[in-house]
């Protein structure tokens, strides 16, 4: 049985709920990963944040264009709409710039235990339909992390 200790990455990136979203969508992209632990000054998690929560800030709506037969209101509309859709864009932009992670980070986290097999967090993640998990200490640490490529690459070996 492979045990979640031998197959996680203890080297976390992590965010603190006091960053900005700008902040953390800067950390998420710098480090090319889709989401990340969100720890207090402790290292105990107190949540998790993804791109998805941070997409979702972003309300972007489409223009209605009927393509194969526009009105001709379509076409005189269209500038405005697109123009609006754009304000929008900005609106949503700046208002994510200075919320904080806490405000939008999901505070009830799937956990695992560093000792749980790799076939549990598969389970887990599967279950929750979720791209990682973090691994915490029966205090509550933060000591590592576990992905769907680590659970992959635990039964490649």
């Amino acid at each position: 049985m492979i045990k979640v200790k031998d197959a996680m990455q203890s080297d976390v990136i992590t965010v603190k709920r006091t960053n900005s979203i700008h902040e953390a969508a800067r950390v998420l992209r710098e480090n090319r990963i889709s989401g990340a632990p969100v720890v207090d000054d402790d290292g105990k998690l107190v949540g998790i944040i993804s791109e998805g929560d941070i997409m979702r800030l972003l309300e972007v709506h489409s223009p209605r264009l009927n393509l194969i037969l526009p009105s001709p209101l379509d076409l005189v509309e269209l500038p405005i709409r697109m123009k609006h859709e754009y304000d929008e864009i900005a609106k949503g932009i700046r208002k994510a710039a200075v919320m904080l992670v806490e405000e939008i980070m999901k505070e009830k986290v799937i956990t695992v235990s560093p000792e749980a097999s790799v076939s549990d967090a598969a389970e887990l993640m599967d279950k929750h339909d979720i791209k990682r998990l973090p691994v915490v200490d029966e205090d509550g640490n933060l000591v590592g992390i576990i992905t769907r490529g680590d659970v992959i690459g635990a039964f490649v070996k």
